[in-house]
């Protein structure tokens, strides 16, 4: 094979736009170090990347290389609210959620990061009741 042409590709690859992301993605990773399927032949990477579409490379794995590095969002599956409980009162995913638990994750306190729980005599301390509407005249 002594040119690769786009003719020689559109048998596997029928869509040219299609074929042209997936030559350039396959140019990039053979420039970036990765093994040759054909011999180089003194050919520049697009080149050597075409003739190995017409050669016949795995098109489904560099099509998934090709989306994966076009992504720009990634979901992350977070937990449920009724996963929450659990994972406050420590226990293990799936397991049913008994009531007490619930209730014991819906009255709990929440500290910033490096904030500490004091103890209930110093929170007493802290609490100041608001005085009567009658205290506050003169």
């Amino acid at each position: 094979m002594a040119r690769v042409t786009v003719e020689d590709c559109v048998v596997r690859v029928p869509n040219r736009f299609e074929l042209v992301m997936l030559a350039s993605r396959r140019g990039r990773a053979i420039s970036a170090g990765e093994p040759l399927t054909v011999d180089r032949d003194n050919d520049k990477n697009p080149v050597v990347a075409l003739r190995e579409i017409a050669d016949g490379y795995d098109l489904d794995d560099l099509r998934t290389l090709l989306i994966r590095g076009l992504q720009k969002h990634v979901e992350v599956d977070e937990p449920e609210e009724d996963n929450m409980a659990l994972l406050m009162a420590g226990k293990e995913w799936g397991e049913p959620v008994p009531a007490e638990a619930m209730e014991e994750a819906d009255g709990m306190e929440v500290f910033a990061p490096g904030e500490e729980a004091g103890s209930e005599e110093d929170l007493a301390k802290e609490t100041v009741e608001a005085p009567s509407p009658e205290e506050d005249r003169p």
